[in-house]
């Protein structure tokens, strides 16, 4: 239980920072990326769906505090892993700079 709320609350303010603005390299993928690579993306965008999604998550595993059963478990590891593919979709279309 109290792993629960402590992962909530990193969650919150990693995504938090992240939103801000000064968390980019908290963002897997994007903070071992070359300079050429970073220019590809645009970072507003990307900021955007990796805070976003962290903010999601949050209350979600808030909210399966209270549950005990194994639906609840594994309706938030569905969920999880299907905004994570939005978010992935999104990131490399959405999130990339158009090409001229």
């Amino acid at each position: 239980m109290i792993v629960l709320i402590i992962i909530t609350v990193i969650l919150l303010i990693v995504g938090i920072v992240i939103l801000v603005g000064k968390g980019d390299n908290l963002m897997a993928g994007y903070n071992t990326a070359s300079k050429k690579e970073r220019e590809e993306y645009d970072v507003k965008r990307l900021r955007y769906l990796v805070g976003g999604l962290l903010i999601i998550l949050a209350p979600m595993t808030f909210f399966l505090l209270g549950e005990e059963t194994m639906t609840a478990g594994f309706a938030y590891v569905a969920l999880t892993i299907i905004l994570c593919m939005i978010v992935v979709i999104l990131a490399n279309t959405w999130a990339k700079k158009k090409s001229k």
